[in-house]
């Protein structure tokens, strides 16, 4: 069991630390070199790159400075078990576009990554939106299946969700990244530029869709747990999830058990995870795939 769990760790680590560094290239080659401003901290620091030009700081040391304060105020705020799942991205992810920003340099590799440069740069721009959103979305879903988190501006997200009670944590990051990319609007004052940093921020959730739920926009959750009255107040409270109580029998131990059900959404399942890590961290937990939910708060 403890080889299995080793083994359980290491692997979701390395998908995490694959998922981060795949995310740090896609931002660092194809997204800030053209200013497009998709959400998120690259989208952050572009906006505050354009409006304080300060020569001293580019727009990886802003990432840079952004991600390790978010990760601070995540600590402070949601704890150390959410700042755990986020550690590795945010050790990794500015480590990893400071690196990878050196190769879009003129003279690195004799300008291979220097996309910009070349002879078609609206082409290059137009590239650079479609790839960089396909990297930046295979970097999250990456992250997401080893169980980590991207953190960055999703903590101001969930800190304005634990200090707002009525909030639900996908309406809060929607609305900070809708802000963020309309900060970016603002201050390029270019359309064209803006609407093809929409574009890369929608493949980037296409491609999230696809490979964390093959499709799915939802998820189902069995929870077994002796401490299942307490999670459901949670998941009712933090979630606005309604969930459905069954009673079990151990099919080993005939013990008499209470099975708790719920439906969530995807954006919502590191918030699951971390309400039940805090509650009862060897609670028994089934998670599948849901192709279609109906009723109050779905369809």
């Amino acid at each position: 069991m403890k080889k299995e769990i080793l083994f359980r760790l290491i692997k979701n680590t390395g998908l995490v630390a694959l998922g981060t560094l795949i995310l740090a290239f896609g931002t660092a080659v194809f997204i800030l070199p053209f200013d497009l401003v998709i959400g998120g901290m690259s989208g952050l620091a572009v906006g505050i790159d354009r409006l304080c030009p300060w020569e001293c700081v580019s727009k990886d040391l802003l990432i840079t400075l952004l991600c390790w304060g978010l990760f601070i105020v995540g600590f402070l705020i949601l704890g150390k078990k959410f700042a755990a799942k986020t550690l590795v991205s945010a050790l990794l992810y500015p480590i990893g576009v400071a690196a990878f920003s050196r190769l879009a340099e003129p003279n690195v590799l004799g300008g291979f990554f220097h996309l910009s440069a070349g002879e078609h740069p609206q082409l290059a721009m137009l590239l650079g939106a479609l790839i960089g959103g396909l990297l930046i979305g295979l970097g999250c879903a990456l992250t997401f299946l080893g169980g980590g988190s991207s953190g960055g501006t999703d903590i101001i997200a969930f800190s304005l969700c634990k200090y707002f009670k009525k909030w639900r944590s996908s309406y809060a990051i929607f609305a900070v990244d809708a802000s963020i990319i309309f900060f970016g609007m603002v201050v390029l004052g270019d359309l064209t530029r803006s609407l093809l940093g929409i574009l890369s921020a929608f493949l980037c959730a296409l491609v999230v869709d696809r490979i964390f739920l093959g499709g799915n926009r939802a998820l189902s959750a069995q929870i077994v747990s002796d401490h299942y009255d307490q999670i459901n107040q949670a998941i009712i409270h933090h979630m606005h999830r309604t969930t459905t109580l069954f009673s079990a029998k151990g099919g080993y131990s005939g013990v008499d058990k209470t099975m708790l059900q719920v439906s969530f959404s995807m954006r919502q399942y590191a918030l699951l995870m971390m309400i039940i890590e805090q509650y009862d961290p060897d609670a028994f937990v089934t998670v599948l795939k849901v192709h279609e939910i109906n009723g109050e708060g779905w369809r």
